[in-house]
């Protein structure tokens, strides 16, 4: 079986990584850029302040202010763990304030050692590291009023910020304790382990719909995000970016008309060391209008490269001709001998299963604003991966990344697009090259052509059943970019099962998915040219968004060829057996569920309707969330599709927040709809052809489907919620499909043309 990215499961906690001092009245917060002058005095916090852990401080009036290790890009995640803070600190929630963090190592993740969002991971893998925060600082509070109040500790209760001591009822505040400076107590890292927390049936604060921390700043513009930034004597800077999306160099500027602007500074060649872009030219000017004014005047000549001529059709070819070869890429998962049971099986399915390039698009453009102090470079960006983009901009500027203080702003929506940094670079290099600080915000043009876009996918998957219709054999070949190793992080990458080296878990998870199959094989192939053409990212969702698109539609495949319910027959594989344990129930549970809500079998539709149903474990086998969904689509004559209505049940575990889980099971089902019927860029020349929403169509408002969600809180450990419910909409609609019309659609995103042709075959 194969293995996972190393330190991503929430077993995998280490707290003797982080230093959970609690009982320190703080003078000064002491970061760990050690020897670096400047940054204590930028990143002070305010003094007399109870500190329990890094991850919250409590003021002497008694508000609690908790650091968010996350980016918040309106998943509001800086709630979520204020929240979980509170439930086992005992704080009242209208005393509870956020505060995002800084790249301090000190708050990386407790359990990647990294400052990094996605993955759908930050509830799962902090819960327990911010709820063990939480009761250390109230049991501290709890020993320093009991000696501030000559009272045994054991008989005191905390709730809503007061500490009570029933029998003489003598009672202190948060702020009284604080103020005291009686909470002196320290935890080890054993003793932090060792606290009892609260089970489910103690909640008062978990599971409760609590108002969100972040929207009022939102909604009245105080909170701060990337555009907002404003510094003193700043410039701004407009990006030129070639025709090829990347390999292209710049052979001359001619600034001759870019000097007429009003306003203009100056043009600088980008020299990316670090390879995250290739032959930009960033215009900088007095305003941002000055800024575009001048890009658009400057005349740049290019070479384009190695990748100038390339397509789409380029590198699905290429795709093509790497699957066939017997000994590219690596396995994934290699059970059984799945070439043996194909030879013997009673019949054997074979399909191709292809996704399109897809872009992020986030509704605020890339920004980035970088200002030199001293030996300090600063940075005020929104970012998902501060540790990674910190090197980044380091490698930018050429210093030592101990010497970059990143500021972490609000983000206008991520979706994994921030987890890259090549904003960083024109802003770093520009201020470099003027000596003033400078911001720069792409245009929504520069945003679609320069995305780290989800990679254009082909998977060849073969099948075989016995004499009973049983599944015996899975064959499945994943072919794309590799957009994780392009992060050139080791321990991002799994070691292959074959033991040929490490290959990138997330362009093939969920294919090692929870069905009972004896012969299973899953072999990742890496598709260099599209990994030098399309530099891709993580999209919400990541792998699964295309795995399970090939594994889903795969299934009701051999339900249809053996005369069996797409749904029973995924009853029956749903078995537990062996490694399936646990998680095989759990998926089978949800997808009953979604299908009693959503009134599978029991209705007849009419003609030319139908339903179609999914299950997934998104996205890790280590780190799932069960998730199952049935669309409910009408075909057209024509060809055209309406989905009228998606259905999705979905295990979390335990609920943080109930309103904001069905707001990011709803918003992911959605997101799954856009990507599934409309969304598709493609490569021309080297170069996104796609540059606005005129080109690039997501879901609009009149396509809206009814939407129905199912939450299972089972009271296990929590899991994610923002992107699995993305990856099992496309293949239950795919399944409706062919329920409604006999058309079996095998290509995203799925077109009128294509289900008409499907019908006629």
């Amino acid at each position: 079986m194969n293995q996972h990215v190393k330190n991503v499961t929430p077993e995998a906690t280490d707290l003797s990584r982080r230093s959970f001092l609690v009982g320190t009245a703080a003078t000064g917060l002491v970061l760990g850029y050690a020897g670096v002058p400047g940054i204590g005095e930028a990143l002070a916090a305010a003094p007399a302040n109870f500190e329990p852990s890094v991850w919250y401080a409590i003021a002497p009036d008694g508000l609690v202010t908790v650091t968010c290790g996350k980016a918040d890009m309106g998943q509001h995640i800086a709630s979520t763990m204020a929240q979980i803070v509170c439930e086992e600190l005992g704080a009242k929630w209208s005393d509870m304030r956020v505060n995002l963090a800084s790249n301090d190592p000190k708050f990386n993740d407790p359990v990647l050692g990294a400052q990094i969002t996605g993955g759908s991971w930050s509830t799962m893998m902090n819960f327990d590291a911010m709820s063990r925060a939480g009761a250390a600082g109230r049991m501290a509070l709890t020993e320093g009023a009991a000696a501030s109040m000559g009272v045994p500790a054991g008989e005191l209760t905390v709730r809503d910020s007061m500490i009570v001591h029933a029998k003489s009822k003598k009672q202190m505040s948060f702020a009284d304790v604080v103020k005291s400076g009686k909470a002196t107590k320290t935890f080890t890292a054993d003793e932090l382990k060792a606290i009892k927390l609260k089970t489910p049936d103690q909640y008062t604060m978990i599971g409760v719909s609590v108002p969100q921390i972040d929207i009022p700043s939102k909604t009245n513009g105080t909170a701060k995000y990337g555009m907002d930034v404003m510094i003193p004597g700043m410039a701004y800077g407009a990006v030129v970016t070639p025709p090829v999306r990347y390999g292209a160099t710049v052979k001359s500027v001619d600034y001759s008309d870019a000097k007429k602007v009003p306003g203009f500074i100056k043009a600088v060649t980008l020299d990316d060391k670090t390879q995250t872009t290739t032959g930009w030219v960033v215009a900088v000017a007095n305003t941002y209008a000055n800024a575009k004014k001048a890009a658009a005047a400057l005349k740049v000549s290019y070479d384009g490269g190695p990748n100038a001529k390339l397509s789409s059709q380029s590198l699905l070819d290429e795709a093509k001709r790497l699957q066939k070869l017997d000994d590219s890429g690596q396995f994934f998962v290699k059970d059984g001998d799945p070439a043996a049971a194909l030879g013997t099986a009673a019949k054997v399915l074979e399909a191709e299963y292809t996704t399109s390039i897809n872009i992020h698009a986030p509704m605020e453009p890339m920004n980035a604003t970088a200002e030199f102090k001293g030996d300090i470079l600063h940075i005020y960006s929104g970012n998902q991966f501060a540790t990674r983009s910190g090197a980044i901009a380091a490698g930018a500027a050429g210093i030592d990344p101990k010497f970059v203080v990143m500021h972490q702003m609000w983000l206008g929506g991520g979706f994994g697009r921030r987890l890259d940094a090549d904003m960083m670079v024109p802003a770093v290099q520009a201020a470099k090259a003027v000596g003033k600080p400078v911001k720069v915000i792409y245009t929504r043009e520069n945003d679609m052509t320069m995305d780290f876009s989800r990679p254009l996918t082909y998977q060849k998957v073969k099948a075989g059943v016995d004499g009973d219709g049983k599944l015996v054999a899975l064959s499945h070949d994943v072919v794309s970019a590799w957009p994780t190793q392009r992060w050139g992080i080791p321990d991002f990458l799994s070691p292959s099962v074959d033991k040929k080296g490490p290959l990138d878990a997330f362009t093939v998870n969920g294919s090692d998915f929870f069905y009972t199959v004896p012969n299973h094989n899953v072999r990742a192939i890496k598709n260099e040219m599209a990994h030098n053409a399309t530099p891709s990212g993580q999209l919400r969702s990541v792998a699964p968004g295309w795995t399970f698109w090939a594994v889903e539609s795969m299934i009701d495949e051999i339900a249809a060829a053996t005369g069996k319910d797409p749904a029973q027959f995924r009853i029956s594989l749903l078995d537990g057996a062996g490694k399936n344990d646990g998680g095989a129930q759990r998926l089978r549970n949800t997808l009953l569920a979604a299908m009693g809500l959503a009134g599978y079998g029991t209705k007849k539709l009419p003609k030319g309707e139908g339903m179609g149903v999914a299950c997934v474990s998104s996205q890790e086998r280590a780190t799932a969330s069960w998730t199952a969904c049935v669309a409910h689509v009408a075909v057209a004559p024509s060809g055209e599709v309406t989905v009228k209505k998606l259905t999705v049940a979905t295990d979390v575990g335990t609920q943080v927040h109930p309103d904001n889980i069905r707001a990011q099971v709803e918003g992911a089902a959605l997101w799954g709809l856009s990507l599934a019927m409309y969304e598709k860029a493609t490569l021309k020349d080297g170069g996104i052809e796609q540059t606005n929403f005129d080109g690039y169509r997501p879901l609009r408002m009149s396509q809206m489907p009814e939407v129905a969600v199912a939450v299972i809180a089972n009271g296990e450990k929590a899991t994610g919620v923002g992107e699995p419910a993305v990856t099992v909409v496309a293949p239950a609609i795919g399944n409706a499909i062919f329920n409604a019309s006999g058309a079996r659609v095998r290509a995203l995103p799925i077109t009128a043309e294509a289900v008409k042709g499907a019908m006629k075959a």
